[in-house]
């Protein structure tokens, strides 16, 4: 639901515009307040699961994301919308990083915190094109406000069935790290903000890189802060380990990719090919079937032949996906054009997914799982920020008037550059991963096994 929310109004944006007349520029908002409220405070909101208890704060925030979502739904002015839509990201920027800790560390063995890692890593990744069907869906047969009031029933089921199944983390002792906090968030914010607005303000504007410049000093000071402070908001040694490193890069330029065919995919398919927000929901399902087809398989094929050789295939399968994409012509059909690309780029997706995410989490202690959880999290939402910014520069600079498709080629190629960079790193990397080199951090006794959810 939190990375659905992230593409769900796309289809609705210009039915929202009619509405509550935001015009051309301020629309923007209704998907970069989410945005840069998410990939902000995820660090934030990762070490406060940590300290003050996982299963309280993803309580917590997804209790604000659902209020958040009724009164964005009840909007009645762009101002309201916005703040709404900002609120929704301060709320799933608390919860989800404890999802993917509560995750790991509850699972009572290896196979079934990978079988675990699989479904968090076909619905995160699923999500968002599932977004884009639920959206054109709600928004043709009933209103763009039924995008974020769907929202409302599922937070309220999940809120009164996680203290039932979900066993809560203890909370730890420590000072927390305030000025690591703030400078995590001032500088995550920033680049996102800078990312967002880049297309539209210009990469080399005063705006920009002044912006850009503020969230670098924000990080050198994170950076300065975490090594001095005695519980820092992001451990150093999270980054010392270079498979762990690796494996985030792959992340973040991973979903740079994928994000970035979405922000293209969505608009040849509306204008090249005349489909409607429901059709064009629809076009993304096979990429939705295959991350969840592949989900039932990737424990197996992680067991048996290890990270290393499952992320560069995945790699490879995104790459060939996104180049297909590259030949698109004004005369190319769904089924010729980009069905082909749906089908690699859901099967990729899923072998990148949960082996990366696996090897992000491996040997780390359960005190400090919130912390690698957000750590990820941010990652991927900068490498979303920057693959659709990017993007949209490429594709301005090349496009003509009336023909989407002499912009979208070059665009199209900037998403399978990502990929490429991804496969380079995967094979430098984590190629010589030993087999089955991504285990479970040991089970602490305060553990609660919970029901086997590939079952």
């Amino acid at each position: 639901m939190l990375v659905l929310d992230a593409t769900v109004v796309n289809v609705a944006l210009p039915r929202i515009d009619a509405d509550l007349g935001f015009g051309p520029a301020a629309l923007s908002w209704v998907l970069n307040a989410y945005t840069l409220a998410f990939g902000g405070l995820l660090l934030l909101g990762g070490r406060l699961g940590d300290v003050r208890g996982r299963r309280r704060l993803f309580l917590l925030g997804l209790g604000l994301f659902t209020l958040a979502s009724l009164l964005g739904g009840l909007a009645q002015s762009p101002t309201q919308l916005v703040v709404a839509r900002a609120a929704q990201g301060v709320g799933a920027a608390m919860a989800a990083p404890s999802v993917l800790a509560l995750l790991t560390t509850n699972a009572p063995d290896e196979a079934a915190r990978n079988r675990a890692l699989a479904l968090f890593g076909a619905v995160s990744s699923g999500g968002a094109s599932i977004g884009l069907v639920l959206g054109g869906l709600l928004t043709d047969v009933a209103s763009w406000r039924w995008t974020l009031f769907i929202n409302v029933p599922i937070g309220l089921a999940v809120l009164l069935l996680t203290p039932r199944f979900v066993s809560e983390t203890p909370r730890r002792e420590g000072r927390f790290d305030v000025v690591g906090a703030l400078t995590a968030t001032v500088g995550a914010a920033s680049v996102v903000w800078a990312l967002v607005g880049a297309p539209e303000h210009g990469w080399l504007s005063a705006r920009t890189l002044g912006v850009l410049l503020l969230g670098a000093l924000s990080i050198a000071l994170l950076v300065r802060t975490e090594r001095r402070h005695p519980h820092p908001l992001v451990r150093p040694s999270l980054l010392a380990d270079r498979r762990r490193v690796a494996a985030l890069g792959v992340m973040g330029l991973v979903v740079a990719g994928q994000l970035s065919m979405f922000f293209l995919t969505v608009q040849y398919t509306q204008r090249a090919l005349g489909m409607g927000p429901l059709a064009t929901g629809f076009a993304f399902l096979p990429f939705s079937v295959g991350i969840f087809a592949m989900s039932r398989l990737t424990p197996s094929l992680l067991a048996r032949h290890g990270a290393g050789r499952l992320i560069p295939v995945g790699a490879a399968l995104l790459l060939t996906g996104f180049v297909l994409l590259s030949r698109v012509s004004e005369t190319s059909t769904y089924a010729t054009g980009v069905l082909p690309s749906m089908v690699l780029s859901g099967i990729g997706g899923a072998l990148v997914f949960m082996p990366v995410t696996a090897t992000v989490l491996s040997g780390v202690e359960h005190e400090h799982a919130g912390s690698a959880s957000g750590l990820l999290q941010t990652v991927q939402q900068l490498g979303a920020a920057v693959g659709v910014a990017i993007v949209a520069s490429v594709y301005a600079v090349g496009a003509q008037a009336g023909s989407f498709v002499p912009g979208a080629r070059a665009a199209y190629l900037t998403s399978a550059t990502f990929a490429a960079i991804a496969l380079v790193i995967a094979l430098a990397a984590l190629a010589r991963t030993r087999r089955g080199s991504a285990p479970a951090p040991e089970v602490e006794a305060e553990q609660v096994p919970v029901p086997d959810l590939a079952a």
